[in-house]
């Protein structure tokens, strides 16, 4: 009997034990499907949803990663890059070539590659970001990163040397833009637009080293390089710049184009305080502003003054508002060597208001870039007086042809000798984009194009000044194959005679 009660005993037991086992597993799974479902609908929601459930709970450590890694496409882009950097260092010797002699600084003759090589390191992306910010297109933002060991030297023949210049320990931080224009045309894809973003703003960090010399022998030759580096790429690839690749025949990309929004008139009034240079007397003050780097206008110099007074007004084109600013750069003219930095300003666009003007006072600093002020010294204040005037659709579309014949000009300048690249600074009266006059090249005066401001004389005066030492002195130039002499005014920083600029003439 104690036998049968024992294993009846044990069987309930057992079946008890079974039976709560079962229930606790069934409530864990019933939690884990709930747990689950919470956290999908939770997936689901944005940054500001999860603010608006917590309030000032919202735990910090919770994040929503913008980019999605790519590991996988880093180990094939190893694998390929190889090739790649073969097939892409023909392209980029071809295209930034151009670029290095248009944008090259007053005082270098030329800058070339004499070695270029794009090395056996592959560029590191970091993620990519999707995004459809327009019907038609799909976008998408990569984030680059690039150490690479690339093999560089460039020939740089200035006018007091020349020497071979290696570029190295390059780094590259940026977030590439990449748009593509969607199609119903097999590859299904009609254009491809890709630019840097300028936020955060790209970081191209390298070291130079003189080969066989020292980088001495060519006074500011760094800060000259860093500054074609920087101008090429805030003009052509930095948002909203962009290179568009038009991918088949007879495809229209008029609405990827970067179009003028806007114009600026930018009176600079005069400086103050400014700082003096000279051993001897003063500086001889002169202003160079700017939108973009290609644009470049200056005032008139005004001699041995730390509180000139110019009263030139400027026109300038934006062509984004939100993201571009007018740069202001103070100098101090130098008849015998490089031209010396006074200071230099900056005044965001988005700041100002249309059809407003204002008058503004401009704290002069050694960069524009926070990271390169590394002092606080007082170098004057600038003032300046700037109206935002918005552009409508017919506005924008002549503005734009304006500044494509303002581009041609500058090549043709520089090829006649007349300037030293496309980047140098025209005087007031030599550039009139966004004026709403287009005089150069339109055969004024019997069928002559006026190049400058040699109005009253009814010519075209191309070519460069030869034979002419200093600043106001008689020049012979180049008229239609004949000899002319005359009076102008001398720029040194390009070594070409140009017209004065007059006060309030409208330039780009």
């Amino acid at each position: 009997m104690g036998l049968i009660s024992g294993m009846v005993m044990g069987m309930v037991v057992g079946v008890a034990l079974m039976a709560g086992w079962s229930r606790v597993i069934q409530h864990r799974s019933r939690k884990r499907v709930a747990k689950a479902a919470d956290i999908k609908v939770l997936g689901c929601l944005s940054r500001d949803d999860l603010k608006k459930l917590c309030g000032d709970n919202f735990p910090e450590w919770i994040s929503f990663p913008q980019f999605e890694q790519v590991k996988w496409l880093n180990k094939h882009l190893s694998k390929l890059w190889p090739f790649v950097a073969q097939a892409a260092t023909a392209v980029v010797k071809e295209s930034v070539e151009p670029l290095l002699d248009d944008y090259r600084p007053p005082g270098i003759k030329s800058l070339k590659f004499s070695k270029f090589s794009l090395g056996h390191v592959s560029p590191k992306i970091e993620g990519i970001r999707i995004q459809n910010l327009q019907p038609g297109q799909i976008t998408m933002d990569i984030d680059l990163r690039w150490g690479g060991d690339p093999s560089i030297i460039l020939a740089v023949d200035a006018v007091v040397a020349s020497l071979p210049i290696q570029l190295k320990d390059l780094q590259v931080y940026t977030v590439v833009r990449v748009v593509f224009q969607l199609s119903e045309e097999i590859p299904c894809i009609s254009a491809v637009v890709v630019a840097l973003l300028a936020e955060p703003e790209p970081k191209i960090q390298y070291t130079l080293k003189a080969i066989g010399g020292s980088l001495t022998a060519i006074p500011g030759l760094s800060d000259m390089i860093d500054d074609t580096v920087n101008s090429i790429v805030s003009d052509m690839l930095r948002w909203p710049h962009r290179l568009v690749v038009p991918l088949g025949v007879n495809v229209d990309t008029s609405e990827l184009e970067l179009k003028p929004q806007g114009r600026l008139s930018v009176t600079v009034v005069k400086a103050t305080s400014l700082k003096n240079k000279e051993l001897i007397g003063k500086s001889d003050p002169y202003v160079r502003l700017y939108v973009r780097p290609m644009f470049k206008v200056k005032t008139k110099v005004i001699d041995d003054d730390l509180n000139p007074e110019w009263n030139e007004t400027f026109h300038l084109i934006v062509e984004d508002k939100e993201t571009q600013s007018v740069i202001f750069e103070v100098y101090d003219e130098d008849k015998l060597q490089q031209d010396k930095k006074l200071g230099v300003a900056k005044l965001p666009v988005n700041s100002l208001e249309p059809e407003t003007t204002r008058e503004i006072t401009l704290k002069l600093m050694h960069s524009v870039d926070p990271l390169k002020n590394k002092d606080n010294k007082d170098r004057g204040t600038l003032h300046v007086k700037v109206m935002y005037h918005p552009f409508t659709k017919e506005e924008s579309l002549e503005a734009l042809e304006l500044e494509k014949k303002e581009i041609e000009e500058r090549k043709r300048l520089k090829e006649a000798g007349v300037i030293g690249s496309t980047m140098d600074a025209v005087g007031g009266a030599a550039s009139l984009v966004g004026s709403g006059v287009g005089l150069v090249g339109t055969g004024i005066a019997g069928g002559v194009g006026l190049v400058g401001s040699g109005i009253g004389a009814g010519v075209g005066l191309v070519g460069s000044g030869i034979g002419a030492v200093g600043s106001g002195l008689g020049k012979a130039g180049k008229f239609m194959g004949k000899t002319v002499t005359g009076h102008f005014s001398m720029s040194r920083k390009n070594g070409s005679s140009s017209a004065a600029p007059q006060p309030d003439q409208p330039s780009a």
